[in-house]
């Protein structure tokens, strides 16, 4: 990925993976299982100049409503290109699309930033999921980042969740979702697709 975007090839490859995301998203819709599809941009991606028509047209061209594609982006994004950022983010919010800060608590966002912002979720970084239960500073940070989502509206989630303890020490503080290997690992569509159809039946 380092390579990927030193050379700006980045941009071509979230662009078919952004596709790639939205058609699985727009297949599962119609057969009955609307799932939000969350997909990562990286900053170079997310400043180009279509961007957000890309983004509407890719939509389009898979028929899947946009509150059911989620971009999630880092807090760098944040940094340059302020009032474009905000300009794009609100039109992305204007067709639907969910917006999340992934990695949050790594970078550099102020409150005034985030308090502009049309988010619906922060994603709070692994590093301070790993030292659960047991470390104070981390726990501290996630609880900071659940009254933060809260104030915003938004949900928050806690990203590498591999321990049933892990697990306990979130839901105490008061954070409901999670992502990690503890829950599921990464598999083929195919796969996940009956996994879920399993569930619900």
């Amino acid at each position: 990925i380092p390579v990927a975007e030193e050379s700006g090839f980045i941009v071509a490859i979230g662009d078919w993976v952004l596709r790639q995301a939205v058609a699985q998203a727009a297949q599962w819709h119609a057969s009955g299982m609307p799932m939000r599809m969350s997909v990562n941009v990286s900053a170079l991606q997310f400043r180009q100049p279509g961007f957000v028509d890309g983004v509407a047209s890719t939509l389009r061209a898979a028929g899947l409503p946009g509150r059911l594609l989620e971009l999630e982006l880092t807090e760098s994004i944040l940094i340059q290109d302020v009032e474009g950022t905000l300009s794009r983010l609100h039109a992305l919010a204007e067709i639907g699309v969910l917006l999340a800060i992934d990695d949050f608590g790594t970078g550099y966002s102020s409150m005034l930033q985030l308090k502009q912002l049309p988010l619906t979720a922060l994603k709070i970084d692994r590093s301070f999921v790993m030292g659960l239960p047991a470390t104070s500073i981390d726990r501290a940070v996630v609880r900071t980042a659940v009254q933060l989502a809260e104030a915003l509206g938004a949900s928050v989630t806690a990203e590498g969740v591999e321990t049933h303890e892990q697990v306990a020490a979130l839901v105490d503080l008061g954070c409901t979702r999670a992502q990690g290997f503890l829950l599921a690992r990464p598999e083929p569509a195919a796969d996940f697709g009956r996994r879920v159809v399993d569930l619900i039946a």
